[in-house]
């Protein structure tokens, strides 16, 4: 786990998602430049690492900022292959010698981690499912929670309808979390009952605006409880 607060928030929250790298530092001692990376733990589900942004040593700080252990995460995985969601991936795994890396089909990555190729919606582990490779690039991660299906996008180069879509296969959504790049069918948000846009978001502000009870900004260093 990341810190011997674990047992605190997790009576009260079954999900913890913290933003480790964005465009934007919503703690300003961060650092923040174009790139997405965030932690995600859930009760009963091992301790995951969405991408790992730009640069690894950026990476790791923030890391370290924020007391996180990356020898507790025991899942990294990736979205997809562009360099602001995956530079940082060797520097962490100099840290992590055990993790399991779940990448799509399009990222060719070699290492002596374990690898599961997300060519498919599957169930990762307990909680923790992924949409498959979408359009031959990217995939996103869908975690469940009490409150309904939480979603994680890396820059949703497939299209936020369809990776809803595949999503609601597993169950009825909840959160969408994560870079939306040039998604404008907004009115698709209106049944989500929270919406963190972050990284590449094009129409970030039309969004806030829009759904301003539901949404919340991102930024390295912001904490979702769910």
């Amino acid at each position: 786990m990341v810190t011997s607060e674990k047992e605190a928030y997790m009576d009260q929250y079954t999900i913890r998602i913290t933003i480790l790298y964005d465009n934007t530092a919503y703690i300003s001692d961060l650092n923040a430049k174009w790139g997405f990376s965030c932690l995600v733990e859930r009760v009963g589900s091992p301790v995951a690492l969405f991408d790992t942004g730009p640069t690894g040593p950026e990476l790791m700080e923030n890391m370290k900022i924020l007391g996180v252990d990356p020898d507790c995460i025991e899942i990294v995985f990736i979205s997809h292959p562009h360099w602001d969601h995956t530079d940082g991936l060797e520097e962490f795994l100099k840290h992590n010698d055990h993790a399991t890396l779940v990448i799509p089909p399009a990222f060719n990555f070699s290492s002596i981690h374990k690898i599961i190729i997300a060519s498919a919606p599957a169930i990762i582990c307990e909680g923790i499912y992924t949409t498959g490779e979408l359009y031959n690039f990217e995939q996103s991660m869908v975690v469940d929670s009490p409150e309904g299906m939480v979603v994680i996008t890396g820059c949703s180069h497939p299209g936020i309808p369809k990776i809803l879509k595949i999503s609601e296969d597993f169950g009825r959504i909840h959160a969408l979390i994560g870079g939306f790049h040039g998604f404008s069918e907004l009115d698709l948000l209106k049944d989500i009952s929270l919406v963190c846009p972050a990284h590449c978001t094009k129409l970030k502000d039309e969004i806030l605006t829009r759904f301003p009870d539901k949404c919340i900004e991102g930024g390295a260093g912001r904490v979702i409880e769910i």
